[in-house]
């Protein structure tokens, strides 16, 4: 079912029918001036659901949803030639999700946004877009475009709360070029880390068998009811192109990124400064850690907040089962109360607190276990080394 929504932009222009001072209308008063009312339209088109009901139907969430996918085209300076991504529609105002890496170049500290970006849609309209802000640690970015005069369908968020592997998904951009490309597969793991344009893991990733490919970046990842679930980022391949193992940046922290962008420009996320290791029973019983489960502190980086607070790391360098450790850290189970039962749910607990915010961690600290205070600082574009 689709709904549109009309809404008028009207201009007024000043027309003034004179001929450079000269009167035509053969004497008298000259004529007076007259104006015309020039109406420009933004048409919104909202999907209500897409696909069959209660069935996976490719042909139906493209035939609802392709027209929110659109092509980003950005320019550089310094030579750079330019680059070719994805995106999609998310409201009528004229926003814009896409990848960070779309809109920008370099990494880290060398981030750059482009000079010039453009958005193509599917009915041929291609018009400038501002870059409003990106998030390089997620790999989210947001664009904003005049909305009158076009037709905009924006796409509906999702949420992962329920997503389970095995379920079908269609991703939709511009792979290679070719735009306005679908892809169907599964979800084929949950919660994976990938890298960022920083050097900071981006958890919670979305893994799908579907053909994601270079242009692909910054296209939806859709269910099987055309929602987003989340921005498809990167793809693990040896030979450049796409070998059934992509990665999307899932749609909750598009959705908070987003948040932020449109506030501020930005986004700024709070930093403990430790790296830390994966706990399991074998590791635990090995090093007698006195719990099986958690994130193990390996380093500390100096004068972060982490150190400031006391939190401990490792002293002695071990080899287990073929990877080297740090024994003596500490052993971090808890976040104001939620517990860390893997080593990524330390960085997932921290997204819920900003810089400057003082958070308690529970730790296990030679055999006891304790707890300490720490004020989290805001993470640096370069993870330190």
């Amino acid at each position: 079912m689709r709904t549109t929504l009309q809404v008028a932009a009207v201009l007024l222009c000043a027309v003034t029918l004179a001929a450079c001072g000269r009167d035509r209308s053969g004497g008298g008063d000259p004529p007076a001036a007259q104006t015309r009312t020039v109406e420009r339209t933004t048409r919104v088109e909202v999907v209500r659901q897409a696909g069959r009901k209660g069935g996976f139907d490719p042909e139906g969430i493209y035939r609802r949803d392709a027209a929110g996918v659109v092509t980003i085209l950005s320019t550089g300076g310094d030579g750079d030639g330019g680059g070719q991504g994805s995106g999609f529609v998310l409201n009528g105002r004229g926003e814009i999700a896409t990848n960070a890496h779309v809109v920008t170049t370099g990494e880290g500290g060398d981030i750059r946004r482009a000079e010039s970006v453009y958005v193509r849609f599917r009915d041929g309209n291609q018009v400038p877009a501002s870059i409003v802000g990106f998030d390089p640690f997620a790999d989210v970015a947001l664009l904003r475009l005049d909305p009158r005069g076009l037709r905009l369908r924006p796409l509906p968020l999702g949420s992962t709360e329920d997503l389970v592997v095995g379920a079908p998904v269609a991703a939709i951009g511009s792979p290679f070029g070719e735009e306005q490309s679908l892809s169907i597969g599964v979800i084929s793991a949950l919660d994976r880390s990938i890298e960022s344009l920083t050097g900071f893991s981006t958890t919670g990733a979305i893994q799908t068998d579907a053909a994601i490919n270079r242009g692909n970046s910054g296209g939806p990842l859709l269910d099987a009811r055309g929602r987003v679930l989340g921005i498809n980022a990167q793809i693990r391949t040896a030979t450049g192109a796409g070998s059934g193992v992509g990665f999307a940046v899932p749609v909750d922290s598009v959705r908070r990124s987003l948040d932020q962008l449109r506030r501020h420009g930005r986004v700024r996320y709070g930093y403990l400064g430790v790296a830390t290791a994966p706990v399991y029973p074998q590791l635990a019983e090995r090093f007698n850690l006195g719990v099986d489960s958690g994130a193990w502190v390996q380093d500390v980086t100096p004068d972060g907040p982490a150190d400031d607070a006391g939190l401990r790391g490792g002293g002695d360098r071990v080899t287990f089962q073929h990877r080297p450790y740090v024994d003596g850290g500490d052993i971090v189970t808890a976040v104001n109360g939620r517990r860390v039962r893997h080593e990524a749910d330390l960085a997932d607990a921290l997204l819920d607190y900003g810089p400057g915010r003082r958070v308690r961690l529970d730790v296990m600290r030679d055999g006891r276990r304790t707890s300490v205070q720490v004020v989290l600082g805001e993470r640096p574009l370069d993870a330190p080394r």
